[in-house]
């Protein structure tokens, strides 16, 4: 274990303009990166959904295939698109890592655990091996210990570094009634045995309160958060194993990770490759979009041409539910954005395509069914069943130029 002062003058001989990989979200290793933008002039940061705090200077260049809050505030700035279940791949070459920062739970037996965060990180340390490239772990007591995938040999890192430092957090607000009201759609088709795919949010978290007691569901996901957690408790979840790649929520959440024998964080290749999700039963994908147009094409990623965020695995996971036995993909989201002050249900995208062919779109206004049915059919359901009422006259005008009625 090395403290603070000596891993500065190990970055003080650090030559070039070394790329440094790090988990992001709830897991990046705030208090290293800090150390490492002091001591290295000019740097390229990999960190997928960095968070607020990062450096985000002008001689520090983001490499993302996802931009989180942080991210957006960088002076420079590339983005690199990717579905997630294809992102460790380019951690070969193209985000080849100079620099691997892990943020860990103590060790255990000879390993750490990356925590709650896993994903991307397993193929990186596989890289960062073959490169004899530079390994540091900020080695945390408030990491939980989480099995799976993210279990790392003690003898595979170069430094540890002791940060005691609290986790961010995610709390869970009780849901609006709109969200209500799209929470209750959604939970009304989840079927007895589906394996469900939620993310975070308002939504999401409706989702799963609202389900039928007498339902019980297994989890194959991105995101693990509180929501699944407490249908654990209420026992709603089947015996089979909850898996996803990365966490984020509230303390509660983090403590009943620790070494939860039901729990598996998996490498992002797994949880999101579509043919392996295609084999959950029924597998339910639960996904929110900022644009759905008459042609059932979907914007989850751009404000205009501009990226907002990234493709991420929302993809990966309408694919491979479309082809699940019984399975469906669902997008979900409110009829009207309140901060653009428009619909949400547009004639065209003025946006690139992020994914086409979703089961259904859910709006608090009703559910339009896509699948198998005719673009004129799509059209419609789209405008009668969850445009909202102000966007309604608008869009038939439009549908008719189009020739969808």
């Amino acid at each position: 274990m090395m403290d603070q002062v000596g891993l500065e003058r190990v970055l003080r001989g650090v030559a070039g303009q070394p790329r440094v990989v790090c988990g992001g979200s709830g897991a990046t290793p705030l208090p290293l990166l800090g150390i490492i933008d002091r001591c290295v002039e000019t740097w390229r940061l990999v960190c997928i959904n960095a968070p607020v705090g990062v450096p985000t200077r002008k001689d520090v260049v983001h490499e993302t295939i996802f931009i989180g809050p942080g991210g957006r505030r960088a002076e420079s700035l590339e983005y690199v698109p990717c579905r997630l279940s294809l992102a460790p791949s380019l951690y070969e070459e193209r985000l080849a890592p100079d620099i691997l920062v892990l943020h860990t739970s103590t060790p255990r037996n000879g390993t750490v655990s990356m925590g709650i965060e896993v994903q991307v990180l397993p193929a990186a340390l596989d890289a960062a091996k073959r490169r004899g490239a530079l390994i540091i772990a900020q080695v945390n007591p408030n990491m939980p210990h989480v099995l799976g995938d993210g279990i790392v040999d003690v003898d595979d890192i170069d430094i540890g570094v002791f940060v005691d430092a609290s986790l961010p957090t995610a709390s869970m607000p009780s849901p609006g009634p709109l969200a209500r009201q799209i929470g209750d759609r959604v939970a009304s088709r989840i079927r007895d045995g589906a394996t469900l795919q939620v993310g975070i949010g308002a939504v999401p978290d409706a989702v799963v309160a609202q389900l039928p007691e007498d339902i019980h569901v297994g989890v194959w996901t991105e995101l693990l958060t509180d929501s699944i957690r407490l249908l654990d408790e209420a026992h709603t979840l089947d015996d089979r194993v909850v898996t996803g790649t990365f966490a984020m929520g509230t303390p509660a959440l983090y403590e009943w990770l620790d070494d939860n024998p039901r729990v598996r964080l998996l490498r992002c290749e797994t949880t999101n490759d579509p043919g392996i999700i295609a084999g959950q039963p029924k597998a339910t994908s639960v996904n929110t979009a900022l644009q759905v147009d008459l042609f059932g094409q979907v914007n989850a990623t751009r404000v205009g041409t501009k990226i907002h965020s990234g493709v991420g695995g929302s993809t990966d996971f309408l694919v491979g539910a479309m082809h699940s036995p019984g399975g469906q993909a669902l997008i979900t989201m409110r009829s009207w954005h309140p901060k653009a002050n428009r619909s949400t249900i547009v004639d065209t995208l003025d946006s690139p395509v992020s994914a086409i062919q979703p089961s259904v779109i859910i709006t608090e206004q009703g559910t339009a069914e896509l699948f198998g049915n005719s673009q004129n059919e799509q059209a419609r359901q789209l405008i009668e069943n969850t445009a909202h009422p102000d966007a309604r006259d608008h869009l038939w005008q439009r549908a008719r130029e189009f020739g969808l009625a």
